[in-house]
């Protein structure tokens, strides 16, 4: 897991090095990998699939929008270092867009064969450029960007220019993830560590790839983590020689009704494709039945109210509002729960140890009694709230995904495409959660393992529109790639 800190935490990171290394110099090994990657981008060709259009006879040009504080000095020493890492047909620019900039970063650029230009010479530079470099504010940048900084921003975005931001792109808040007004990074290269606009959408989306360049200082501790790949590897449940289908987790579903037959098939195909080793089936006899067809290694209850034993209930799928005895009935079988849908209108005053709520933002909303859109301006908050008042796990679902434990701390999930954003993923991704709890996984790690197994998928196979279902039904896909890495 990588840790998501604040812009004050590291600004304390970075004065407890400076205490322990007087006359340490941070900005000349940021600006050096500032200038790696830099070097990178106007040498990758195909980066971007529609080049900007060459202007005839007008040298390649990279642009160094410098603002006033330190971003400006690593962008500008880095600009100073980049003759000497690519090709001489180059020409290197600065545009001081605040008037003022890091004077000794100037200096050094000018030194090494910079010219400057003014407002109107960027914006006319910005749509042809091999690449512009966005130095123009950091940690303490005010969301949104001034009116002549947009525009060359938005010149450059047009044209499809390669832009390389320095900690994040500019106009974007560290501790946010709002899409103010801001660049739109090909790149992002950052230090010490993730900052929440690097993992958070849509946020996130102005940040491109994003480079956490090791510069020598330790990135503090936090409550926020986001998921990488090698922790998916290391909590996935991998069978082992002697398991068997109880071994693996007995997956009980008490989802649809009659109405709503289909949220019981879609909850059935993300238990099974995840990795159950048995499902059972107490619901209604319409979506029973439609189960089966869909899924006929399900069990389906003869009795729902007598099913047999499992190790997790995913309830609520399906169900169209609130239905209190239904919930109360699997809640009395004292086994974790996956609390879905209709089901968080029933929620009881406790739920059983290791429960999972896995509202989206309405739902969240309803069950707090604030509106969608509070839910929407902090989510992370409204779901730490929820995750207090219940004692349950809370995995709010939307663009960017965070489960959250009741003590406060927060999983931020892989990221996926915005297909996955269609009715009935929330079904799929509840079975899930269902299948990583039977196994045994603590429920921060099932809700965070079931939300990154979906996403990853959907960056794998859904370059166009996916029905939920088909989508679990590539999930052996990422499993086996995660098991490929295995020791």
């Amino acid at each position: 897991m990588q840790p998501v800190v604040s812009a004050q935490a590291i600004r304390d990171a970075e004065q407890a090095w400076f205490a322990a290394h007087p006359g340490g110099d941070l900005m000349a090994r940021a600006a050096h990998e500032v200038a790696r990657a830099a070097a990178e981008l106007v040498s990758l060709a195909g980066w971007y699939a529609e080049p900007p259009e060459p202007v005839p006879d007008a040298p390649r040009v990279v642009l160094a929008v410098a603002g006033p504080g330190n971003n400006a000095g690593d962008a500008l020493f880095a600009l100073a270092e980049l003759p000497a890492l690519v090709d001489s047909d180059l020409e290197f620019v600065v545009w001081r867009c605040a008037g003022v900039t890091h004077a000794a970063g100037l200096a050094a650029a000018l030194a090494a064969g910079a010219r400057e230009v003014d407002a109107a010479g960027a914006l006319a530079l910005a749509a042809h450029a091999a690449l512009v470099i966005d130095g123009v504010s950091g940690l303490g940048g005010r969301p949104g960007l001034d009116a002549d900084v947009q525009a060359v921003a938005d010149a450059a975005a047009d044209a499809g220019v390669p832009v390389l931001a320095v900690d994040l792109p500019s106009g974007l808040v560290a501790d946010s993830h709002v899409a103010h007004p801001s660049f739109s990074a090909t790149m992002t290269v950052t230090f010490i560590a993730h900052k929440l606009a690097h993992v958070a959408q849509p946020a996130a989306s102005r940040c491109g790839l994003v480079r956490l360049a090791d510069i020598g200082v330790a990135a503090p501790a936090s409550d926020l983590e986001s998921i990488e790949e090698a922790d998916c590897t290391a909590w996935f449940p991998w069978p082992g020689a002697t398991s068997d289908k109880y071994a693996r987790g007995v997956v009980g579903l008490d989802t649809g009704t009659d109405a709503y037959p289909g949220a019981a098939v879609l909850g059935a195909a993300g238990a099974l494709w995840s990795g159950a080793g048995m499902v059972r089936y107490a619901g209604p006899r319409r979506p029973a039945d439609l189960v089966l067809a869909a899924h006929p290694n399900v069990v389906v209850a003869v009795d729902p109210d007598d099913p047999g034993r499992v190790q997790v209930w995913v309830c609520g799928s399906g169900w169209p509002g609130g239905d209190s005895a239904r919930l109360d009935r699997r809640v009395g079988d004292g086994v974790p729960l996956v609390v879905d849908a209709g089901a968080l209108d029933a929620l009881p005053d406790a739920l059983p140890a290791g429960s999972v709520l896995t509202p989206h933002a309405g739902e969240l909303a309803r069950l707090l009694g604030v509106t969608r859109a509070e839910v929407e301006t902090d989510p992370i908050g409204h779901a730490r709230r929820a995750a207090a008042s219940t004692g349950a796990t809370v995995l709010l679902k939307g663009a960017s995904q965070y489960v959250v434990s009741p003590g406060g701390g927060v999983l931020v999930a892989r990221p996926g495409l915005a297909w996955t954003a269609t009715a009935g993923s929330g079904d799929v991704l509840a079975g899930a959660v269902g299948t990583f709890l039977a196994a045994g996984l603590p429920p921060e790690r099932a809700a965070a393992l079931a939300a990154s197994l979906q996403a990853e998928t959907s960056r794998v196979v859904a370059s166009a529109p996916i029905p939920p279902e088909r989508l679990a039904a590539e999930f052996a896909r990422v499993i086996d790639h995660w098991g490929a890495n295995l020791p």
